[in-house]
């Protein structure tokens, strides 16, 4: 079986101890410093590490013709509520399975959309005028956002930055709450939960 894995130090000392333990146990082989890898461009410096995906995003826009669109500033608006829209105009299945296909391999680099990506992906049984307008909008705010990714300075400070929220009731599917929480120290941890049961009242 074969299989492809990359790895990263702070010293290069320590990915040659790594390399030579790895060997001792498995078949394997060095190719060299990373810059490309499933669609994810890495820039090394000896100062700092640049993770992007601007040339797949540049690929998503051309594939689904939105080259020229207009730029959004947000991948979504603050009052978007997204339900089944049982009344809604259908789309093709097909096509809207192939948006949320494309934009999930961007939830890598582009932590920004993971959200609205997720929630969008719930519709993709039975999806509406209303859930492709909302895919689209999430490629408008990519096309002004096509060279953001994630820096990795060698010298930034290490602090601890969290953020935790919860609503009442928000869901309009379900009806039920949701928590969520981030957090961020040289990497990004992302969580959002729906609660098992229905909230009746908040006392």
């Amino acid at each position: 079986m074969l299989m492809t894995s990359f790895f990263g130090a702070t010293k290069d000392i320590l990915c040659e101890e790594f390399v030579a333990a790895m060997q001792g146990e498995f078949e394997m082989s060095m190719m060299r410093e990373l810059s490309f890898f499933i669609e994810l461009q890495v820039k090394q410096s000896k100062d700092e590490i640049f993770l992007s995906q601007s040339k797949y995003c540049k690929e998503i826009l051309k594939k689904f013709e939105m080259e020229s669109c207009k730029e959004a500033s947000t991948p979504m608006p603050s009052c978007c509520y997204m339900d089944n829209d049982v009344a809604g105009k259908e789309v093709d299945q097909t096509k809207y399975r192939g948006f949320i296909g494309s934009l999930l391999y961007l939830i890598a680099s582009k932590l920004d959309i993971m959200f609205v990506v997720c929630l969008c992906a719930r519709f993709q049984a039975n999806p509406k005028e209303s859930h492709l307008k909302a895919a689209k909008r999430i490629l408008k705010y990519l096309k002004g956002t096509t060279n953001v990714g994630l820096w990795y300075p060698s010298h930034s400070p290490i602090h601890l930055i969290g953020y935790s929220d919860s609503n009442f009731a928000g869901c309009k599917l379900v009806q039920k709450s949701t928590s969520g929480t981030s957090s961020w120290i040289k990497s990004y941890s992302w969580h959002s939960k729906k609660q098992a049961c229905v909230a009746l009242s908040t006392a």
